[in-house]
């Protein structure tokens, strides 16, 4: 790895960045293809950064639908047909007879899949709907899945491995927040959003368990602007959706959508 490609990324991604460099060379210099495990935004931000620096690989991004966040990736020589390579995803539906069911949110989902062992990297989107949950897996994880998930946070649940073909997707619901704050500083927003003091806000800030568009950032001055999305562990998400001008105390409103 040349040190010059490391300048554009930060330390604590460098483990991905070999990573994904290897897959890049391996496809590019030695014909080998890479299906790789869902990667997030940034991640797949990355990979296409690589691939464009070599001149013989190609990369296929898929996450099951248009506009997926979580996505496989395919890293393969140029001469290959990307489109026609299998991207090995299913469908699992969550479904029950219980009415808790419409209670149930993404954490809900996401931690019950979790509970059984799996790595989030085998999993994709999920989209939750008031009757049940489409969550895109890895194929080659989709029949433990299945014989294993039973029970969603004290909900019992049935469980249906399907294709791609047969996904209802969900638009993430956003809880609207309106502010009024003194700046676009990250500590500032993320502590009005979850009522937290600056000094509390600052621990997992700095302790690099928050987010800014799936990049770790431990800068609490930094600016945020419309579009940012944000994630602090154990928090949860947030989105700048704008800002909105100033009051007349000299103060910023800013709109924020809170991930449900």
């Amino acid at each position: 790895m040349r040190p010059d490609i490391y300048e554009h990324f930060k330390p604590e991604e460098r483990p991905f960045v070999d990573r994904a460099w290897e897959w890049v060379v391996n496809a590019g210099d030695y014909h080998e293809v890479k299906l790789t495990d869902f990667l997030d935004p940034r991640q797949s931000f990355i990979l296409q950064t690589l691939v464009n620096r070599h001149p013989d690989a190609a990369l296929r991004l898929d996450g099951g639908y248009i506009g997926a966040e979580r996505q496989r990736a395919l890293v393969a020589p140029d001469y290959r047909d990307l489109d026609e390579e299998p991207m090995r995803m299913k469908v699992m539906s969550i479904t029950s007879d219980d009415q808790r069911l419409a209670s149930l949110q993404h954490g809900d989902y996401l931690g019950a899949v979790l509970g059984l062992g799996l790595k989030r990297e085998k999993i994709g989107d999920i989209h939750v709907r008031e009757d049940g949950c489409h969550v895109i897996v890895a194929e080659e994880i989709s029949s433990f899945l299945s014989m294993n998930l039973h029970q969603v946070h004290r909900v019992g649940v049935m469980t249906d491995i399907m294709d791609l073909d047969s996904l209802k997707t969900a638009e993430a619901e956003l809880e609207p927040l309106d502010l009024t704050v003194a700046s676009l500083r990250l500590d500032g927003i993320a502590g009005d959003v979850y009522r937290l003091s600056r000094s509390k806000v600052l621990v997992p800030i700095k302790a690099g368990r928050c987010r800014v568009n799936w990049r770790t950032e431990e800068d609490p001055s930094k600016m945020l602007k419309a579009g940012d999305i944000v994630a602090l562990q154990g928090f949860g998400r947030f989105k700048v959706l704008e800002c909105d001008g100033m009051t007349k105390k000299g103060r910023l409103r800013v709109k924020i959508g809170k991930f449900v």
